[in-house]
Formats: C-alpha cells, sequence, structure tokens
C-alpha cells in the first residue's frame, strides 16, 4: 500500500510564499504542464488522481507525474465548458478500487453530462480502468457547449450526489420532467434511493433532489452536519453559496441576482421569493466559484471549519468564515492565478488545482 500524502510530497518547485491574514503559505508545485485541468482527487492508497478536459485522467505517484494517462476511460466529449470533469473515488475504494468521474458524451449535435465507474489498476508507470460502467446520463442532452455542473459528492448512506447544469435551457431548470439545472442523488450503481424527494411525484424524474440550479460547479459535504453545500455560478453577477436540502426549488431563473451578459438586465421576478431559499453568500460582481472544501485539519488550526472556494474569473482561493451556517467572513488569496479545484489532503494541507497555470499546488504555513 503506498503512503506518501502524510509524509513530505516530492515538489517539482517552491513559488513565492503568500501572504494571507494569518499565515504565510509555503507553495509548492508537486506537478506542471496540465491542459486545463478541472479536478484533483486525493486516493487513500497515496495516488493523487488529476483531470484534463481534453479527456485525459493523469496520475501522479510516489510524488511524480506519470506520464501515461489512464487508459480505459470511455469516449470523452470536448466542447466548450464540457469535457473530462470531475474524478472522486468510492468510500470503499481501499477494498474495491473504484473511482467516479464525470465527462461529457454525445456527437456533433448534442452532448451531455454523464457519470462512469471503474476500477483502478496501476502497474509500474501505467494505470488503467477495468470493469467500466455508465451509471448516469443527464436527460436530455443538448447543443450547447456550457454549464455542465459535474461535481461528484457521496453522502454518508453511500449515496453520490451528481450535479447538473442548465446546459443554457435556463427556463428548464423550473422542468422536474428532465434533469436541467438539477442535483440528483442515485446510488453508487445509479439506482433511485430510497428517501428521494420527488419519487411520488407524477411528471418528475425521481432521482432529482434539487431543482433550479443554474450551474453547480463545487459541493461538499458539511463535516458538522452532513448536508450538502454548494455554489453556483450566476451570469452577469449573481454566484451563490447555498445548502441543498432535498426537495427544495433554487430559483434559477425565477429567482436570482443574475443579470444578462452585456445588457444588465433583471432575469427573472426579482431577487427573493417566500419558497425559495435565501442563499448564504452571494458575490456581485461574479467571482466565477469551482470547487468547493471545509477545512477541518491540523496544519491551519486558525482556519478549522472555514470554507475554502476556488474562483476562476476572480483568480483567487477564497476563504470564508463560518459561524455554524453563517458566514461571517471573507478572504481573498491571490497568487494562484484561475483556481479550479481545491482540497483537503489527509495530511492537513490544501492541494490547489490553477487551471490558468496548469499545476498542482500543495499548501502549507511557513513554520
Amino acid at each position: 500500500m503506498l503512503v506518501i500524502l502524510a509524509q513530505p510530497v516530492s515538489a517539482q518547485a517552491q513559488e513565492a510564499p503568500l501572504k494571507t491574514e494569518r499565515y504565510t503559505l509555503k507553495v509548492e508545485t508537486l506537478a506542471s504542464g496540465f491542459t486545463s485541468p478541472w479536478s484533483v482527487a486525493l486516493l487513500p492508497d497515496g495516488l493523487i488522481l488529476v483531470t484534463e478536459k481534453s479527456g485525459n485522467l493523469r496520475v501522479m505517484r510516489d510524488g511524480k507525474l506519470l506520464t501515461a494517462p489512464v487508459s480505459g476511460l470511455p469516449k470523452v466529449t470536448v466542447r466548450g465548458q464540457g469535457g473530462l470533469l470531475d474524478v472522486v473515488a468510492h468510500p470503499g475504494y481501499r477494498q474495491n478500487r473504484l473511482i467516479y468521474w464525470s465527462f461529457a458524451a454525445g456527437n456533433d449535435s448534442e452532448v451531455g453530462t454523464e457519470v462512469a465507474r471503474g476500477r483502478l489498476d496501476c502497474q509500474r508507470d501505467l494505470c488503467s480502468v477495468s470493469d467500466v460502467q455508465v451509471i448516469l446520463v443527464q436527460k436530455p442532452k443538448a447543443s450547447a457547449g456550457q454549464h455542465f455542473g459535474s461535481r461528484l459528492v457521496w453522502d454518508r448512506n453511500g449515496n453520490l450526489f451528481v450535479t447538473l447544469g442548465d446546459r443554457a435551457r435556463q427556463d428548464e431548470a423550473q422542468n422536474l420532467g428532465n434533469h436541467l439545472g438539477t442535483v440528483l442523488r442515485v446510488t453508487e450503481t445509479g439506482a433511485v434511493p430510497e428517501g428521494n424527494p420527488f419519487i411520488k411525484r407524477e411528471g418528475a424524474l425521481p432521482e432529482i433532489f434539487t431543482y433550479g440550479n443554474r450551474n453547480v460547479q463545487g459541493a461538499a459535504l458539511n463535516p458538522r452536519t452532513g448536508e450538502l453545500w454548494a455554489h453556483e455560478h450566476g451570469p452577469q453577477g449573481g454566484d451563490e453559496l447555498n445548502i441543498l436540502r432535498a426537495g427544495r426549488n433554487y430559483g434559477w431563473p425565477v429567482i436570482t441576482y443574475g443579470r444578462t451578459y452585456g445588457l444588465g438586465k433583471q432575469i427573472g421576478e426579482g431577487t427573493e421569493r417566500a419558497d425559495i431559499p435565501e442563499a448564504l453568500k452571494t458575490w456581485i460582481p461574479s467571482i466565477a466559484p469551482s470547487g468547493l472544501t471545509f477545512y477541518t485539519g491540523a496544519l491551519f488550526p486558525a482556519w478549522r471549519d472555514s470554507l475554502f472556494v476556488g474562483a476562476l474569473a476572480g483568480q483567487a482561493l477564497v476563504r470564508l468564515t463560518l459561524n455554524g451556517d453563517t458566514v461571517i467572513g471573507e478572504e481573498r488569496i491571490a497568487g494562484l492565478g484561475r483556481v479550479r479545484d481545491v482540497r483537503e489532503g489527509p495530511d492537513g494541507a490544501l492541494y490547489v488545482l490553477s487551471e490558468s497555470a496548469g499545476k498542482l499546488h500543495r499548501l502549507t504555513p511557513v513554520l
């Protein structure tokens, strides 16, 4: 069994330290040269996986980025924001070596988000997946090249949350008869778990957990409560952070702080309505959030219970200070470029994937 994350990880280079309100951060570059990286997964056996939107699943082993990508993945359709997107390990990965990934798939006219799983095996410097199964196919597919959502999060019962964007068909986010603009909850095999909120509603797809979500590219389970927290992209302004609760409508495109691109005109009915949960946090102007992780580690004791958000347009790692379910402060840590993903490692370090730099960084405090 490989155990590398609890030990110093070999870094290609050390970047200039970053100053924050509480810490000076040591920035190590673990790997570079990624093309449009989208997600990083820290596996229990010490392997690190990084997806590239172009369709490559890359592996770091013993501190080294393997040259060859993982083989055996189904065909990925690269269109606009779509491609190979999120990757996570199964909760029982140590026993079954299963990984799950989301990706865009389709043809010349239509494409949509799908989720697959497979058994990961690495021999020497070559890795592959076997027993590959597509467990979820977004219905319907669409011709647009944006809003694929695609974050994957396990709940405490072993069910999988899958975030899906509206695929630029915004009015459909209010339609429970399709997957557009929804977050789904399925079992490890893609079946509908007991307790899903719309199982008995006629005309609703039973795998839907929430709806009225524009494009969720960051989601994480709150370690304190077990609830799903997620942020989503607004259009021109109006990014939101929400607690996603079963059966709730999160408003898009009826209730939003966002405005139409270029013209700045109001979208929908307004910014609030009694039956729509109020966002915990909104960003105007937009920071284009991507990636989300709660920090619970020991390396940064002053940051325990903080929530970290990657910012693409904002080109920062955003730290939100929490008091229970309330956001009481925000700090923006610049110098990492367009942050596509952020994860807490088992060593207590923060692992940050910079899309613009094509690098995977490890952040630790300067002691």
